[in-house]
């Protein structure tokens, strides 16, 4: 007999859902039976969890029973202490030893309390843990019914997570209170990350399920060949700007729920990490921002292998994706992450960081192997350059590529983004070096072999090696220094590695690569210059004016090289990368296999030794050219030095210099001439100085403590060729006689009056100082004094 149906008003509205939903058609009848089955075991199914509910509530109470009456059996037990106590001290209360026992018995008694209330608390606090994770489990296994409505399943996940989220609060408050409930809280840990095991892939399997149906990822648009980086962009049909209704709510909903699992995630690292891994990163990317990133650019992938060799098309096309999306992270999905209550993230800038990670992901996957293998090959048919080209043309890609996205990172008012630490890493596509620093050596290599390459047909070039030609509004420093047009050659291709290290993303990268790139540019500019100087010394001895002009270029040369680099190791990107070369070198492995490198300790700035090997080129060759030119002033000085006779009697008549002491001195003006012309001024004040000591110590040495008499006519005849030598300098200085410290106190000791240079006291400190003498010994003004002869 057929039962009839009830009526349509005692239905609930979930019911008629349910039945429109299922029965929507007379051709639905036919299905009935096996949505009656579907039924009957969906209820047998709640007919056990409620069973097992009823169990477990029954384990609870017996539980809670059987601590209760612990408890109640410790609160007796503190009774009959407190009635012991109050008889002990109504028999005796003047009892000095009762009271005493009684401060002993209240003493113990407060113990006992205190641990009476930490057992009730900890037995309260397991069973509530033991409770909520519980409903996390049953919340778990809910979801993994495929029977179970969908609604019904989002709604049980939610009621998930809100449980896990009041488990981890209180998980929070017993570390900081009770930190020896170890084995408490590690047991609850272990249980909920069972559940969460089960709980994440399913949500993140439902988003992309969700994110399918909503048409994600959206149709790549064409790009223009001729024109990659043409910042016109079609219309993009933005799925995540035209979802609606249902799907709009689900979406969101959807999106808020793996943000929070992600939050609840974080807290509980956070937890589980402190005290102990401090340095760990726990910040992640967002995985609400990866599941959009990851179909896309998998999509995007199928257009990259067509791209091998033009690798600007890759870059140009995940820079329109990433430009025509930004805006909807910020309008639409933003509130949602706001809601969510997950602090520390923008989705601007986890969805630009997520692009650019995938990417370098793609590179060393892919891109970066192919290259290598490619430059395999051509080292073994001993042909490398087109695939040395090709390398130098994705780095060219991928620094442009940086560069696009920084300035879409600012333009997107993210400028504060770029100055936190760690940030720059997320959004450059060089960071794929920072796991492959054998990557980062094979680049070094290849950007050195390209700059030497055309730095030889510079160094080949004659007209390089002159001053002329110079532009004084830009080469002013280096025209004041009369450097020869080589050295801002050299300058130019270190300036031009320098940039390439300022695009790396971090300082140990920027480090590296200066040292295995900059630093021999360095070193091969300082050879070319020793070997320069070095031919020059072997064919003439520097005797000839050519060859002193060679030398005073490749000094002029050093000296502009070094200023530049000083000036720019004041920078603070150098600063860090010297810095950071000192860090590495205070492991004994680093100091045994740097070549080239003193042993003394690192500076700051990573150019801080070979600054040094500079000045210390510079250094050796100025003193080289002074002694030169001594050497040559001796040689013609020597006849002048020998000839004692002439310091007995006056000048030759008509003649207010000596004659042997003429050729001397026109050698000296002409080879200063010539290295005051060609040598920059603060080399040139050096060399002159230099000769001045020399020839002060020469005409000392030589003539005052020779034991050469000096009469009145030959004091003069000194007095007069001294005076033309300090004119000669006279042109450099005010007072050049204070360059010849020696010999202008040696004349002035010859000068004195016979009465003041036969006194008993020459020499004598108080002598001295009294007439002025700073630099002679008291021997010397003894021996000067006994060599001169008074005439009266």
């Amino acid at each position: 007999m057929a039962r009839s149906l009830p009526p349509h008003s005692s239905l609930s509205a979930n019911t008629i859902f349910f039945l429109n939903s299922k029965l929507s058609s007379e051709q639905d009848l036919d299905g009935a039976p096996t949505i009656l089955s579907e039924l009957r075991t969906e209820c047998d199914y709640l007919d056990q969890s409620l069973s097992d509910l009823n169990t477990r509530i029954q384990s609870h109470l017996t539980r809670h029973s059987s601590q209760s009456g612990r408890v109640g059996l410790i609160f007796s037990n503190i009774h009959a202490h407190l009635q012991g106590l109050q008889q002990s001290s109504a028999h005796s209360p003047s009892d000095g030893v009762s009271r005493r026992g009684m401060g002993e018995g209240l003493q113990a008694l407060a113990k006992e309390v205190a641990r009476v209330e930490t057992v009730r608390k900890y037995a309260e606090t397991a069973l509530k843990l033991d409770t909520l994770v519980g409903d996390i489990e049953d919340a778990v296994s809910s979801t993994l019914r495929r029977h179970a409505l969908k609604k019904d399943s989002e709604d049980t996940r939610e009621k998930a997570i809100r449980t896990l989220r009041l488990t981890e609060d209180i998980l929070s408050s017993v570390t900081k209170k009770h930190p020896q409930w170890t084995q408490l809280v590690s047991a609850v840990d272990h249980r909920v990350d069972r559940a969460l095991a089960i709980l994440r892939p399913q949500a993140i399997a439902d988003h992309r399920a969700l994110l399918a149906s909503l048409g994600w990822p959206p149709p790549l648009s064409t790009l223009n060949s001729s024109n990659p980086y043409d910042k016109r962009s079609n219309d993009v049909q933005n799925p995540l700007f035209t979802m609606q209704g249902d799907l709009k709510f689900q979406y969101c909903e959807s999106f808020q729920a793996l943000c929070g699992l992600q939050e609840l995630q974080r807290q509980r690292k956070t937890r589980q990490l402190e005290g102990h891994y401090s340095e760990v990163a726990v910040r992640q990317p967002l995985w609400a921002i990866e599941e959009l990133v990851n179909p896309l650019f998998i999509e995007a992938q199928r257009h990259f292998s067509k791209w091998i060799d033009k690798p600007e098309f890759i870059f140009a096309l995940v820079y329109k994706i990433t430009r025509d999306y930004v805006d909807s992270m910020d309008e639409l999905l933003q509130p949602l992450l706001d809601e969510a209550m997950l602090s520390g993230y923008s989705c601007r800038e986890e969805w630009i960081s997520a692009i650019v990670s995938s990417l370098s992901t793609y590179l060393a996957k892919e891109t970066f192997p192919t290259y290598v293998s490619q430059l395999d090959e051509e080292s073994i048919t001993g042909t490398e350059s087109q695939a040395r080209i090709s390398w130098l043309h994705l780095i060219d890609s991928m620094i442009a590529f940086d560069k696009r996205i920084q300035s879409l990172v600012v333009h997107s008012g993210m400028s504060l983004f770029l100055e936190e630490d760690g940030n720059l890493l997320k959004i450059s596509s060089l960071s794929v070096f920072c796991d492959r620093p054998d990557w980062l050596d094979l680049w070094a290599e290849i950007e050195l072999s390209d700059v030497l390459d055309k730095l030889k047909r510079e160094m080949a070039n004659d007209i390089n090696w002159s001053n002329e030609g110079q532009v004084a509004s830009i080469l002013s420093a280096q025209e004041d220094l009369k450097s020869p047009l080589i050295s801002g050659s050299f300058l130019r291709y270190l300036s031009s590695v320098v940039d390439r290290c300022r695009s790396l993303p971090s300082i140990s990268l920027s480090s590296r690569f200066m040292r295995l790139t900059g630093a021999p540019i360095i070193w091969k500019f300082l050879d070319c210059l020793l070997l320069r100087c070095q031919e020059a010394e072997g064919l003439t001895a520097l005797a000839d004016d050519s060859a002193l002009t060679k030398v005073a270029k490749s000094v002029n040369a050093t000296r502009y090289f070094e200023s530049v680099l000083i000036e720019w190791c004041e920078d603070v990107f150098f600063l860090e990368m010297g810095l950071n070369q000192a860090g590495q070198l205070k492991t004994p492995e680093d100091n045994n296999s740097t070549s080239r490198r003193s042993t003394e300790a690192p500076g700051i700035s990573i150019f801080d030794e070979e600054i040094r090997k500079l000045e210390q080129f510079r250094t050796e060759w100025v003193e080289k050219l002074s002694t030169v030119v001594l050497r040559g002033f001796e040689a013609r000085f020597r006849d002048y030095t020998k000839n004692k006779k002439q310091w007995q009697e006056k000048g030759e008549e008509g003649w207010t210099v000596s004659r042997s002491f003429i050729g001397a001195l026109d050698y000296l003006q002409g080879k200063m001439s010539l290295l005051e012309e060609g040598l920059n001024k603060t080399d040139f004040i050096g060399v002159w100085r230099s000769l001045a000591t020399g020839i002060d110590r020469l005409i000392f040495n030589g003539i005052l403590v020779s034991n050469v008499k000096f009469y009145d006519g030959g004091v003069e005849r000194l007095g007069n060729d001294l005076a033309v030598l300090f004119g000669a300098f006279g042109a450099w200085c005010l007072r050049p006689e204070g360059f010849f410290p020696k010999v202008s106190e040696g004349l002035k000791l010859l000068r004195l009056a016979k009465a003041q240079l036969n006194n008993s006291l020459v020499g004598d400190e108080r002598w001295l100082k009294e007439n002025g003498i700073r630099h002679l010994t008291a021997p010397q003004v003894k021996q000067i004094a006994k060599n001169r002869v008074y005439s009266t």
